[in-house]
């Protein structure tokens, strides 16, 4: 077979591609060095990989969508509220949450860098630290929104947020019509990562 590997294949062959060899590379040189413990490595890797995600982010739109006294509290003070629910650490400090209305859809950007809130939506996607989506969203924010499927009325307002390292920002959707008697679990199902950014709206109900 043509993948097959042979005795007489060269030893390069059989190397992991790159840039998965030099991150390994780079592993294995800290290691040595006693910079990194392996432990801790895989520690981070799993909490990043199946306990920090937008499925905190959704869990909190979904209890302020129904809790009338928890979206209070969110509004008030984004750090505590959330912290409440478990979900802080570092990247998650001083949150801001921005509810998204009939009247004003919110965006959020980080024109320096790429300040985010990862213990609520995880690690940020590619886009959202690209240089084109840092320059274009303030300039034109509806044509960047259109290209991600968010065609929005001309009525409705577009404000801009900049995300530092001293505010990070929560965005809180629009609750999609028809889920009246939703729980919150079925709720938080039909909030999306990028409509916590801003690129992108609640999941609409399907029948």
């Amino acid at each position: 077979m043509p993948h097959d590997h042979h005795d007489d294949c060269p030893p390069h062959s059989l190397l992991p591609p790159d840039p998965a060899l030099r991150v390994k590379a780079l592993e294995t040189l800290l290691e040595r060095k006693g910079l990194l413990d392996p432990s801790a490595l895989d520690a981070i890797i799993e909490t990043y990989a199946h306990k920090v995600g937008p499925q905190n982010g959704a869990q909190v739109v979904a209890r302020a969508w129904i809790d009338a006294e928890f979206h209070a509290a969110l509004m008030s003070d984004a750090t505590a509220a959330v912290s409440e629910m478990g979900f802080y650490g570092r990247q998650g400090e001083h949150m801001v949450a921005v509810q998204n209305t009939e009247a004003v859809h919110n965006i959020v950007v980080c024109t320096l860098c790429s300040c985010y809130p990862w213990p609520l939506l995880g690690i940020p996607p590619g886009w959202y630290k690209s240089d084109a989506y840092r320059a274009r969203v303030v300039r034109e924010p509806r044509k960047v929104l259109a290209e991600f499927g968010v065609v929005l009325p001309e009525n409705k307002k577009v404000r801009v947020w900049d995300s530092t390292a001293e505010v990070r920002y929560l965005i809180i959707p629009q609750r999609p019509k028809g889920t009246e008697g939703m729980s919150e679990a079925e709720l938080a199902n039909l909030v999306t990562r990028d409509s916590m950014i801003g690129t992108g709206l609640a999941k609409e109900v399907t029948t």
